[in-house]
C-alpha cells in the first residue's frame, strides 16, 4: 500500500487549506457567524461556498461526469481531513453529512434521468437533502430488517405510511431518500424512494433536540400518510432497499471517520498551543511530563485511525467492499474524536471548558460519533461475526 499522494491531490488539499485558513476559521469566533443551533449561518455559508467553487474545491467527491472532482477514497481521506480542520468546514465544500452521502448514493444507482432531478440539484448546492431510514421503536434502527413503514402499491403509484426519525437534515431538505417495507421477504423486503418535500401525504412531526450542534435541518420525526410515490421514482429497482442502504452507508460512515480525524486534529492543535504559552509554578504547561505523555498518547491514537481510514479507503478504491475495516475505523476514530476534545479541554483547563474555543463544541459534537451509523457495540458485533466465519484469515494480507 503506498501512502504517497498524487500532486494533484496535494495541490487540492494546499488550496482547501487555504480557504480553511483565511475564510473559514476566522468565522468561528464571531457569535453572528452562526445560526440557532450551532452551525454555521446560512447567508455566510452562501459566501464561502461561492469561493470554494471558484477555486475548484466544491463536490471533489462524485464524478467529473456530474460536476464533481473525480477523487477516490483515498484522495477524499486526504481532502476531507483538511477540510474539518474547521467545524464549519465540510459543508462549504459540500461535503457534510447527509449530502455527502446522499450525493453519492444517487450517483452510484441512480438512473441517468434520476441524477438530472435528484441528484444535480444536490451537487450544485441548490438544495438540500435527508435519507430516511431510522424509525421510533420498535421499528429499524441499526438493524434494517426491523423497518416498519411500508409502501404499498396502487395502480402506478406507491402509497407510504409510517414514522422515522433523527432524520438529519429533514427541516430543510428539498430531496429526500426515503426506506419503506415493499414485501416481507427478508432480503429484498425494502425498496428505495425518491420523493420532494413539496409532494403531499407526509409532515415533519417535531424537530428533536440534542445535546449537541446540529446539522442544517437538524434531526426531524417525520410522519407518511398517503405519500404518493411513482414507479420512477424508485432508486435502484424494486425490492432494493437493502442493497441502497449498504451503499449508502459504508462509504458514509468512512467519510464521517475522515472529517472527525481533522477535528481531533484541531483539538491537539488547540490544546498544543494553550500548553507552549501557559505558565503554572514557574512551568510551561507543555514542559510538564503528564501533559506530554497526554498529547502522545493522542497523537498516536489518530495516526492509528488515519491508518484504518486509509486502508478501508484503498479496499474501496480497489473495488472491495470494506465491511471489516470500515466498522474498525469506525469505532476507533469516533473514540478518538471524543477523546481528543476531553484531552484538549482538560488541558485548557477553563478556558477548554468556556466558549472562548471551539473545544466545548466538538466536545459536545463529539459524543454523538458512537452512535451514529451504528453504534460502537454493533459494528463490534459485526467485527466478531467476521472473525468466527474467517478465523485465521481475519488478518490475511492482499496478495498480488
Amino acid at each position: 500500500m503506498d501512502f504517497t499522494i498524487s500532486p494533484e491531490t496535494e495541490n487540492l488539499r494546499q488550496r482547501i487549506a487555504a480557504l480553511v485558513e483565511s475564510e473559514i476559521l476566522p468565522l468561528e469566533s464571531q457569535p453572528q457567524a452562526y445560526d440557532a443551533h450551532g452551525n454555521i449561518g446560512l447567508d455566510a455559508l452562501e459566501a464561502l461556498r461561492a469561493k470554494a467553487k471558484n477555486a475548484g474545491i466544491w463536490t471533489l467527491q462524485l464524478p467529473r461526469s456530474v460536476g464533481g472532482g473525480g477523487l477516490g477514497k483515498m484522495d477524499m481521506a486526504v481532502c476531507y481531513e483538511e477540510m474539518n480542520r474547521s467545524i464549519f468546514g465540510p459543508v462549504v465544500f459540500n461535503s457534510a453529512a447527509p449530502e455527502d452521502g446522499n450525493m453519492m448514493v444517487l450517483s452510484d444507482l441512480g438512473t441517468e434521468a434520476q441524477k438530472e432531478r435528484w441528484l444535480m440539484p444536490i451537487a450544485r448546492g441548490e438544495v438540500r437533502s435527508a435519507f430516511a431510514m431510522t424509525e421510533p421503536h420498535p421499528g429499524g434502527g441499526s438493524d434494517p430488517s426491523m423497518i416498519r413503514t411500508r409502501a404499498e402499491k396502487k395502480g402506478d403509484r406507491y402509497v407510504v405510511t409510517g414514522r422515522k426519525w433523527f432524520i438529519t437534515g429533514g427541516a430543510e431538505a428539498t430531496h429526500f431518500i426515503l426506506i419503506a417495507r415493499t414485501s416481507d421477504d427478508p432480503r429484498y423486503g425494502l425498496t428505495a424512494f425518491l420523493f420532494h418535500k413539496d409532494q403531499p401525504g407526509w409532515k415533519i412531526v417535531r424537530r428533536i433536540g440534542i445535546m449537541g450542534p446540529e446539522e442544517h435541518g437538524g434531526h426531524c420525526e417525520l410522519e407518511f400518510d398517503g405519500l404518493e410515490i411513482p414507479e420512477e421514482n424508485i432508486l435502484a429497482g424494486l425490492g432494493r432497499g437493502l442493497k441502497v442502504t449498504q451503499v449508502r452507508l459504508g462509504p458514509a460512515r468512512l467519510t464521517h471517520c475522515m472529517r472527525w480525524l481533522g477535528l481531533s486534529k484541531r483539538c491537539v492543535e488547540i490544546a498544543r498551543d494553550y500548553a507552549e504559552n501557559r505558565l503554572g509554578f514557574g512551568v510551561r504547561l507543555a514542559d510538564r511530563e503528564s501533559v506530554q505523555v497526554m498529547l502522545g498518547e493522542l497523537a498516536m491514537a489518530i495516526e492509528i485511525g488515519r491508518l484504518l481510514v486509509m486502508k478501508a479507503a484503498w479496499e474501496i478504491d480497489r473495488g472491495g467492499f470494506a465491511r471489516k475495516e470500515v466498522s474498525m475505523a469506525k469505532v476507533h476514530v469516533a473514540n478518538v474524536l471524543h477523546k481528543a476534545a476531553d484531552t484538549a479541554i482538560q488541558i485548557n483547563g477553563a478556558r477548554g471548558y468556556s466558549t472562548d474555543t471551539v473545544l466545548e463544541w466538538i466536545y459536545r459534537y463529539a459524543r454523538q460519533a458512537r452512535l451514529v451509523d451504528g453504534a460502537d457495540e454493533v459494528h463490534k458485533m459485526v467485527l466478531n461475526r467476521h472473525l468466527a466465519e474467517e478465523r485465521r484469515d481475519f488478518w490475511h494480507w492482499q496478495a498480488s
